[in-house]
């Protein structure tokens, strides 16, 4: 409304110079006052200019809300998410709510019912379990409130638009190619004694992860080069409920104390996240018999870990850069706002500077093919600690050489 003012009262300041004008105006006054009117054309172009600007401004987020639901804040990579996602959506313009619901379900349900209700426009779940959001993600989808599956596949509902996360599968094989090219498995005689420890069952990613370590290394398991002393094999026997370290380091102590307390030498402990493997490596420290220096794997990147890994107690762990993970969120969400419907165009238009996969085929979550944005993880070992992680800015580096989060 403005603008049309505007424009209609210097359209009438013009034709009163014209009328002047025609009157017998003397030159000079016609030219002074034709320096001070505004063209038509100016003044559209002013007014078109500003629209844009106008229009820019709400594609970015103003007056928007986000609910950001994330599962704890016991592990430490989750606070990291849900700050570099915070500061994202903020740094456009919208209004952030992130709540963290301490790994119990019921809490996360009603952390979500509570974003529902304060009419977000947006919800990025990183689900703790993913099966049990169906009923509350159907109110969701009644309120018309798009759902971006952050991290974890959330299952069961056809509310979930699009999931983001790194290639889960590519995680497990990280690891399992690590261990197969530090035993020189091709070439090696073996035999050489490996256990696992996965994730929580509840987390659908956890079985992506250790499939894809179990399938780079199941061949020479088939041919007795790797051998499971304890037996266990299966998902559902290396399971970590919670992803917990103290759950994880006393299964660890009754396998050793069960198969290896005679001496047996233990090679690998595949494990297939940083809180398992901090449990892990505790157990070993406690109740290993043997003298040898065990592989160890993890995932995440945590301060602890990283600590084990600069003093060779942790051999390794696959890192996965989540400030990028919350940009593709970021840019993602803002597409989805502004009414358009994200594919692969949207890795080349948004100008990643790191690698990420579109994926239509992998992510099915009960309901049908999940869209999926999947980027590419890092193994970190103590000997690339500095670029991999510290020349990248994730983190910084102290007087005694052990790295902490800048975020």
């Amino acid at each position: 409304m403005f603008k049309k003012k505007f424009l209609a009262a210097v359209l009438g300041t013009a034709m009163v110079a014209s009328l002047l004008t025609g009157c017998g105006a003397s030159s000079d006054t016609a030219t002074s006052e034709s320096k001070e009117t505004v063209t038509e054309a100016q003044v559209e172009t002013e007014a078109s200019e500003e629209a844009s600007s106008d229009e820019a401004a709400t594609t970015e987020g103003s007056g928007k809300k986000v609910g950001i639901a994330m599962p704890t804040k016991s592990l430490e990579r989750w606070n990291r998410d849900g700050s570099y996602l915070e500061e994202q959506f903020k740094s456009k313009g919208f209004e952030v709510s992130v709540t963290y619901s301490d790994n119990k379900i019921d809490q996360q349900v009603k952390d979500i019912e509570g974003l529902i209700a304060d009419d977000v426009d947006l919800l990025v779940i990183a689900a703790i379990d993913g099966e049990s959001l169906t009923q509350v993600l159907a109110e969701a989808k009644e309120e018309n409130i798009p759902v971006i599956s952050y991290d974890r596949l959330i299952m069961n509902t056809d509310a979930v638009s699009y999931y983001v996360s790194f290639d889960n599968y590519t995680v497990g094989k990280l690891q399992g190619e690590f261990v197969r090219d530090q035993l020189d498995l091709d070439n090696a005689e073996g035999p050489y004694n490996i256990e696992f420890t996965a994730g929580d069952p509840a987390d659908n990613n956890a079985g992506f992860f250790f499939d894809g370590a179990y399938d780079a290394l199941k061949s020479y398991i088939d041919d007795g080069k790797l051998v499971v002393v304890s037996g266990q094999t299966s998902f559902d026997q290396v399971a970590t409920k919670a992803w917990d370290t103290a759950t994880a380091m006393t299964r660890f102590q009754n396998i050793l104390g069960s198969n290896y307390s005679d001496g047996t030498q233990l090679d690998v402990a595949l494990c297939s996240n940083d809180s398992t493997a901090l449990g892990v490596t505790q157990a070993i420290e406690t109740d290993y018999a043997g003298t040898n220096s065990v592989i160890i794997t993890g995932q995440d990147g945590d301060e602890a870990n990283l600590a084990n890994i600069v003093d060779g107690k942790q051999t390794m762990t696959v890192y996965k850069a989540v400030a990028n993970e919350a940009v593709a969120t970021l840019d993602l969400g803002v597409a989805i706002l502004n009414g358009e419907t994200p594919d692969a165009s949207l890795i080349d238009n948004s100008g990643w500077d790191f690698e990420c996969a579109y994926d239509t085929a992998s992510y099915d979550n009960g309901t049908g093919i999940i869209p999926s944005y999947l980027l590419v993880p890092t193994v970190v070992t103590k000997d690339n600690i500095q670029k991999e992680l510290v020349d990248t800015g994730y983190y910084t580096m102290d007087e005694d050489g052990y790295p902490h989060p800048t975020n």
